[in-house]
């Protein structure tokens, strides 16, 4: 590991002990605290692996990708204040430190995601397969567009009772509206990886959209057994990770994790491309 690998591991180490003995600073920003060592730690890793890294060789693109999270999550809260999906408990009476730690908290979101996937690449997994490529199909794009416009535009304009279950179409539906206008503009596209026979790199953000999924949640529950700033799942639903019987993630609400992971690489490169920041 590359020596500033140390500080992240520390980060987490420290973050563990201090919520243990309540410090309130970690009890109120527990879940960002541990991103920032888990990023520091793993992009370390990779460093190691592979030579090159986020941190070592393109921290310019990370501070990028970083305020671009920050936006592409508050895209998600919008939606929230008429979804209606989750709730923050235990946030600072303090403007200035509540939203200081909002924008923390969302600067992690999209490099979490594209720092676990490169992990899983930088230890092969999933194990690369070399595909045939397949040559795009212009119909299937645009079916792919108006089907992700159908999914990010309908749930807010139903009925909150019914909307409330809709979030898992918005998910989704970035995905659809936003890959065949990166691919079309030749921005980093999935759909691309995909059909130039490299599915592993799709297998990548599943799964760390799966892995990232667990450690919010797991770090959420630490949290909470701590009175520290949490954020409360309000869907009904008896079968929920960690065993609570309420605020915590459905279990059926795990499904959302792989799929936000591909849409986090959709908005990401979208934003990117629209802000110009490739040249």
């Amino acid at each position: 590991m590359k020596t500033f690998g140390l500080l992240g591991v520390a980060i987490l180490i420290g973050g563990e002990a201090l919520l243990l003995a309540g410090v309130p600073f970690v009890t109120t920003w527990f879940t960002p605290i541990m991103w920032t060592g888990y990023i520091i730690a793993a992009d370390a890793v990779i460093a190691h692996r592979i030579g090159t890294s986020y941190l070592t060789h393109r921290r310019r693109q990370f501070a990028l990708m970083a305020v671009l999270s920050v936006l592409s999550w508050l895209i998600f809260e919008v939606y929230n204040l008429r979804l209606q999906n989750w709730i923050y408990k235990g946030l600072p009476e303090s403007a200035l430190e509540r939203n200081a730690g909002f924008f923390w908290s969302f600067a992690t979101i999209t490099p979490a995601l594209f720092i676990t996937a490169d992990l899983l690449g930088a230890f092969g997994l999933p194990r690369p397969r070399a595909g045939q490529a397949v040559s795009p199909n212009p119909t299937w794009l645009s079916i792919s567009f108006v089907a992700g416009l159908a999914c990010v535009a309908i749930p807010p304009l139903l009925p909150l009772q019914t909307a409330r279950f809709t979030f898992i179409f918005v998910w989704i539906g970035f995905i659809l509206l936003l890959e065949p206008i990166n691919f079309r503009n030749g921005a980093p596209s999935l759909y691309r990886e995909w059909l130039e026979g490299r599915g592993h790199r799709v297998g990548q953000f599943l799964l760390a959209g799966f892995i990232c999924g667990l450690l919010w949640e797991a770090w959420n529950y630490q949290a909470l057994l701590r009175d520290g700033t949490i954020w409360i799942y309000t869907i009904p639903d008896e079968l929920r990770i960690f065993n609570l019987h309420y605020g915590a993630m459905p279990l059926l609400g795990m499904l959302g994790f792989p799929p936000f992971a591909l849409e986090c690489f959709a908005i990401y490169h979208f934003l990117r491309r629209a802000l110009m920041a490739d040249r």
